[in-house]
C-alpha cells in the first residue's frame, strides 16, 4: 500500500541557516533530489529559494545527510520528498520537518515488472506522472506564501503545458519502431516503458545496489541475441561495466539512457533537455522512423 504523509503542518518561520533567503524573506523549500527540485524551482520561480539535498552528480539512493542538511529540513517552509526512496531523508523529515509534501500521496506509484517486489519510485520518467506533482507543489507554495499564489499557479500551468508537449513528442517519436525492448542498467524506466509501450529488460533491480545474479546476465545475453537487440543502455551515475560486458559478448553497442536522478551539470541541462536526449537515444536504438 502506498504510504502517504499528510500535507498539513504549521507554516515554518523564515529564519534560515545562513542562506540568502535569511535576508530577503523568501520561503525556503527543501527538495530531496533533482526531479523534485526541478518542479519546485519551475513553479516557485524567483519568489522561493530551493535547496537540493542531493548534490548534483551524486547517486540519490546513497544519500547520507549532514547535520547542516538536517537543520535545513527543520527550518524549511516546505519539504518535498518521496518516502522510501532515501531512508535518511525519511528519518530526518519524520523527526524535524514542519510542512511536507510526500510525493506518493499525490502521484500513485506502482511496481515494476521484472524488477522484483516493491514500488518503482522513478515516476518522473513519464512526463504525465511528473505533471501530477505540479499542482500540489503550487498549492503548497501558495499556502506558505499566499501573496504569490497567482504567480505559482501561472507557472504551474506553463509547466503542465511543457510536460504535455514532451509527452506528445515521445508518443510520436516512439510510435513506429523496429523494436520495443530496452535493456537498461537498472529498473528505472518502468513508467516510461509502460507509457510508450516499450518492454524494459533491466540488468539490476529498482535499486542500482542490487547486483544481478550470473544467471540474470546470461538470460539477458540470450534475449539480446534472440530478439536482435542492438543497444545496451548504461547510466551516467553508475558503472558501465555490466553494460559493456553484455554488449561485448553479444555484439551490441552501448548508449546512455539517463534516469535523471542527479543531473551533473544543471547550468546546461535540465529535465527537458535530458528527456529529449533520452528520446533521441531510444529512437536510434529502436530504429524508429
Amino acid at each position: 500500500m502506498i504510504a502517504a504523509i499528510a500535507l498539513a503542518g504549521s507554516i515554518a518561520g523564515c529564519a534560515g541557516i545562513g542562506s540568502a533567503s535569511d535576508e530577503d524573506g523568501k520561503p525556503k523549500v527543501v527538495a530531496a533530489f533533482y526531479p523534485l527540485v526541478f518542479v519546485a524551482e519551475q513553479v516557485g520561480g524567483p519568489e522561493v529559494t530551493v535547496t537540493n539535498l542531493t548534490t548534483p552528480g551524486v547517486e540519490p539512493h546513497d544519500l547520507e545527510l549532514t547535520p547542516r542538511q538536517v537543520a535545513a529540513i527543520a527550518e524549511a517552509d516546505l519539504v518535498v520528498y518521496l518516502k522510501g526512496f532515501q531512508p535518511a531523508v525519511d528519518e530526518a523529515v519524520e523527526q524535524n520537518a514542519s510542512r511536507t509534501l510526500e510525493v506518493s500521496s499525490v502521484v500513485p506509484l506502482t511496481g515494476t515488472p521484472g524488477s522484483g517486489t516493491g514500488r518503482d519510485p522513478h515516476f518522473w520518467l513519464d512526463p504525465t506522472k511528473l505533471a501530477q506533482l505540479v499542482d500540489p507543489v503550487s498549492e503548497q507554495l501558495a499556502a506558505v506564501d499566499p501573496a504569490y499564489a497567482d504567480a505559482f499557479a501561472v507557472r504551474a500551468k506553463a509547466l503542465d503545458a511543457r510536460l504535455t508537449e514532451l509527452d506528445a513528442e515521445y508518443r510520436s517519436g516512439l510510435a513506429s519502431c523496429a523494436r520495443t525492448e530496452i535493456v537498461t542498467a537498472h529498473a528505472a524506466f518502468g513508467y516510461l516503458a509502460e507509457r510508450y509501450q516499450l518492454e524494459q529488460i533491466p540488468i539490476a533491480g529498482v535499486s542500482p545496489d542490487q547486483e544481478p545474479a550470473p544467471h540474470r546476465i546470461r538470460q539477458i545475453q540470450e534475449l539480446v541475441q534472440q530478439r536482435g537487440i542492438t543497444t545496451i543502455f548504461f547510466e551516467r551515475l553508475l558503472s558501465a561495466d555490466l553494460a559493456d560486458t553484455i554488449a561485448r559478448d553479444t555484439g551490441a553497442s552501448t548508449a546512455l539512457l539517463d534516469p535523471i536522478e542527479g543531473i551533473t551539470d544543471t547550468a546546461t541541462n535540465d529535465y527537458f533537455t535530458v528527456m529529449r536526449a533520452n528520446l533521441a537515444a531510444l529512437r536510434k536504438a529502436l530504429s524508429c522512423t
